[in-house]
């Protein structure tokens, strides 16, 4: 969240869009569905504080992990060194639990703030991420760790016999010297794993694999996505393709997402643009309104995943919204170079309509025959991945240009 800008008119409209939702969904255990939006409570009708957060399926469990600001926000300027944006004295990462992604149970505080000088009230610490290691039979926690005006940018570790925690706290470093702000970690099929985090002041996205017991960074690293200043990374895999959602860096406000993939983890990432359809264009371009933490794979469903993100309310952390959205990978035509004009019509169309940064993939038609696509839904349940959007290669002539327009068909 660091060197944000004041954006006073991106801050009333997505503000006013959280009082809309003010009222607070169910939570006695009876949820059917999900209703973005609104404040949502746990199966004892607490408000859930997993802010950041990101989920880890184990054994027919689902974990959800995140950050709880139940305390008091306080303004930017505030703390020793003064904070840089409004922030929560750090409580702790809180743990719930759930069969069917709807119902929550808290666990509690999977780690709990003061057992280390990095986890004081007074710092950061943020956007928790849990893998379980095969070989070690612990659960790994990583977290960004800073300081209140993000000087810090520290990686920290944690680990765990239970997923509900208690975590102990193992310390923190800057993988390589460099600095570690926004991240996420992946766990590969061959149980391999890696983190890739926003460095060098926000400006360039890094990558290393994890060492066998997901403690530690090997020695190897690559610079990637340089000069474009994207963070807030979810590491995810279709069909061999690696893809990573990412955020701009505008602190708190929202901004555009923006999707890029590799052949290979430690391979080129390129980019292929804003995966947001449905709702409102300036909804599309902001997010909806939020800030994406996680993509979760949705079990024996391989082209089916649940996009994480929250909505902040900067004066009221504790109270931002978290906004969850079917999303889809896609298989469209053209796209490999094997038609030609079909590509180059399909790579002109991502530019203009999806901002698709130019690349040596598209300059020699070689970007993936696949769309990725996160649908806005105001509420909905899990049958919505029964009916992804339609392909725009589907669509007649006279149709495209309205329907397109408003990004509501898979490229």
């Amino acid at each position: 969240m660091k060197h944000s800008r004041d954006l006073p008119l991106l801050t009333v409209l997505f503000q006013a869009r959280i009082a809309q939702g003010h009222a607070a969904g169910r939570g006695n255990g009876t949820r059917t569905e999900i209703i973005n939006e609104l404040l949502w409570k746990d199966d004892k009708n607490e408000v859930i504080q997993a802010h950041g957060g990101s989920i880890l399926y184990h054994e027919g469990v689902y974990y959800w992990y995140g950050e709880n600001k139940g305390g008091a926000t306080l303004p930017p300027g505030s703390g020793k060194p003064p904070s840089i944006v409004h922030r929560v004295d750090v409580i702790g990462i809180s743990c719930y639990s759930s069969k069917d992604l709807l119902n929550w149970h808290h666990e509690g505080l999977a780690l709990r703030a003061g057992q280390h000088p990095d986890l004081a009230p007074s710092k950061v610490v943020e956007r928790p991420r849990v893998l379980y290691n095969d070989m070690t039979k612990r659960y790994v926690m990583w977290m960004h760790i800073d300081e209140a005006d993000y000087d810090l940018a520290r990686c920290g570790v944690a680990t765990a016999v239970k997923a509900g925690g208690p975590f102990t706290y193992r310390g923190s470093f800057r993988p390589h010297g460099h600095m570690c702000r926004d991240f996420t970690v992946f766990k590969d099929d061959d149980r391999s794993a890696y983190i890739a985090y926003s460095s060098e002041d926000n400006k360039v996205m890094h990558i290393a694999q994890l060492s066998k017991d997901y403690t530690d960074v090997g020695k190897e690293y690559i610079r990637t996505m340089v000069g474009m200043s994207r963070e807030a990374p979810a590491m995810f895999k279709y069909k061999g393709l690696y893809l990573m959602l990412t955020s701009g860096c505008t602190g708190w406000n929202p901004n555009r997402a923006e999707v890029f993939f590799a052949r290979s983890p430690m391979g080129t990432w390129e980019s292929l643009g804003n995966p947001c359809i449905g709702g409102t264009i300036m909804a599309q371009q902001r997010t909806f309104f939020s800030q994406a933490s996680h993509v979760l794979p949705m079990p024996g469903r391989p082209n089916e995943f649940l996009f994480l993100a929250d909505r902040w309310l900067p004066s009221n952390l504790g109270s931002s919204r978290y906004i969850w959205l079917p999303m889809w990978v896609m298989d469209v035509p053209g796209g490999d170079g094997n038609d030609v004009m079909v590509t180059q019509q399909r790579i002109r169309r991502r530019q203009r309509f999806r901002s698709m940064r130019p690349g040596s993939a598209s300059a020699n038609l070689s970007i993936p025959p696949i769309d990725v696509v996160v649908r806005w839904h105001h509420k909905w349940n899990l049958s919505a991945f029964n009916e992804p959007p339609p392909l725009c290669s589907q669509i007649t002539q006279g149709h495209f240009e309205t329907l397109y327009a408003n990004l509501e068909c898979a490229l």
